[in-house]
């Protein structure tokens, strides 16, 4: 995460809507075959871990019950150029935001990987409204028990959760009203509402 304070994002609650708005995630290990990772979307748990599959012959599957794992998802972000400043003594940056949640990985049980299938369907599916959600109770008898040995579930049991917001909210409001200007003419709309929200937590 980001050393500058300015930019610590550490309200739990906004940190958790951003794990199940942003869904896929980059997983870390370090095995003692060298670092690792996998990339897979993940859902959380009521108790606030996450939960994810693999497909089986990923390399990392056999690394990981029992193991300390780095989960690392990255949201809005843009390159922002130093001419969106008012003052000239300024360099260009990178404005983002991004979380990152620790825990130690442990696999589970089939029944608890077909609810975290169903689970991370029935989220995604919601995303689609007004189509009807898809499930599997739309395949054939038997197809989905067929492919389930071919994935492996397993859940973090996080012990820490950390976030980044870097909207350059520190900056003056001469600089905020050039960044938001520059921002609306390259037509990054979702950047210039996280900056005046950035700066507007600030006050």
């Amino acid at each position: 995460m980001h050393p500058n304070k300015a930019f610590a994002w550490q309200d739990e609650q906004e940190l958790y809507q951003f794990i199940k708005d942003t869904v896929f995630a980059h997983i870390f290990c370090n095995t003692n075959e060298g670092p690792m990772v996998a990339h897979a979307p993940v859902i959380v748990t009521s108790e606030g871990n996450l939960r994810f599959h693999l497909a089986k012959p990923n390399r990392l599957v056999r690394h990981l019950n029992g193991q300390n794992v780095l989960v690392s998802m990255m949201g809005d972000n843009a390159y922002h150029s130093a001419d969106w400043y008012a003052a000239r003594d300024q360099v260009p940056t990178w404005l983002y935001r991004a979380v990152e949640v620790e825990g130690v990985a442990y696999q589970f049980s089939q029944d608890e990987l077909v609810a975290q299938v169903d689970a991370l369907s029935a989220h995604m599916e919601a995303k689609l409204l007004p189509k009807r959600p898809w499930t599997r109770a739309k395949m054939p008898d038997g197809k989905f028990e067929a492919m389930l040995p071919f994935i492996v579930g397993f859940e973090i049991r996080v012990s820490e959760v950390r976030g980044t917001l870097k909207m350059n909210q520190h900056k003056g409001s001469a600089d905020v009203d050039a960044m938001i200007a520059g921002h609306q003419g390259a037509g990054r709309d979702d950047i210039v509402k996280l900056i005046e929200d950035a700066v507007a937590a600030r006050k």
